[in-house]
């Protein structure tokens, strides 16, 4: 069967397209995906649940009666189709990716966002997505936040992977920094953990409105309240519930190989497997 080239398990967003998909460990079953046409159908596929209705076309407005401004810095898998939602949503969205804006022709077309650098998409953006892979993190643009909107709210949804990807990071071995805590400290400015166990498709797929039963929960970390209640709006305008995972000194409980990690479940299963989490890195994810 075909895959979609969009479609990548959680830990896997290549979200510059750079490199080999890294190797993940993943608690949920790999689901095939069949197209009729270039495009893959959007469909639940092999679980039982329910099938959402393909997200809306580009609309003038939000749930919440208005458009922001948002940034994606990184056009892979948990990129791409946070580009395709939000755009959908009625978001004005801006790309980037570590190649330029040249090769983000066919994604701007499909759907209406506007291809650009980096810093250009952190330019006056009131929420910006980082998801590129952790080892290129240091190679974004210094003081790429400076020309953000006043109070930007970061979204980090990378994952650190030492052996397949990412190599050895001193910080995060031996002087104990989550990884977002050293995402931030690269970046020069706080961010929000959120999407970093996400399948990709499943932001696509699962969507469900507020109360459905079938409706998946998203942990997010992080210190700026304000900032999380942003991304936590923007989540549930995305069709998912979310859960406080504390702050980002706390991240640790959605890293790789957590019980969190690649759950797809309500809120009240995704709180309990924060609470079940141990702080202690397992073998397969230490460098």
């Amino acid at each position: 069967m075909r895959r979609c080239w969009w479609l990548r398990e959680p830990g896997r967003p290549w979200s510059d397209g750079e490199g080999r998909q890294a190797r993940q460990r993943s608690r949920a079953p790999r689901r095939e995906h069949t197209g009729r046409s270039r495009r893959c159908q959007r469909t639940a596929g092999t679980t039982g649940r329910a099938t959402p209705s393909d997200p809306p076309r580009r609309d003038t407005t939000t749930v919440e009666g208005h458009s922001m401004k948002i940034g994606i810095i990184g056009a892979g898998n948990i990129g791409g189709n946070l580009t395709r939602r939000l755009t959908a949503l009625g978001h004005d969205v801006s790309v980037a990716n570590s190649r330029g804006p040249e090769t983000l022709t066919a994604l701007a077309e499909e759907t209406g966002a506007t291809p650009v650098t980096a810093t250009e998409a952190a330019r006056d953006a009131q929420i910006v997505v980082v998801t590129v892979p952790v080892k290129r993190v240091p190679d974004l643009p210094s003081g790429l936040f400076d020309h953000a909107a006043e109070g930007v709210a970061v979204i980090d949804t990378g994952n650190y992977y030492p052996r397949e990807r990412d190599g050895r990071i001193a910080a995060i071995e031996d002087g104990g920094l989550t990884e977002s805590r050293w995402t931030e400290r690269q970046i020069g400015h706080p961010v929000i953990k959120a999407f970093n166990g996400t399948y990709a498709q499943d932001i696509i797929e699962r969507a469900r409105p507020a109360g459905h039963p079938d409706r998946m929960a998203v942990p997010v970390a992080g210190d700026d309240e304000t900032a999380k209640k942003a991304v936590r709006a923007l989540i549930d305008e995305l069709g998912f519930d979310t859960v406080d995972a504390g702050g980002i000194d706390d991240s640790w409980r959605q890293q790789p190989d957590t019980p969190v990690y690649g759950l797809r479940a309500g809120a009240a299963e995704v709180t309990e497997a924060l609470a079940d989490a141990s702080p202690e890195r397992t073998a397969a994810f230490r460098g």
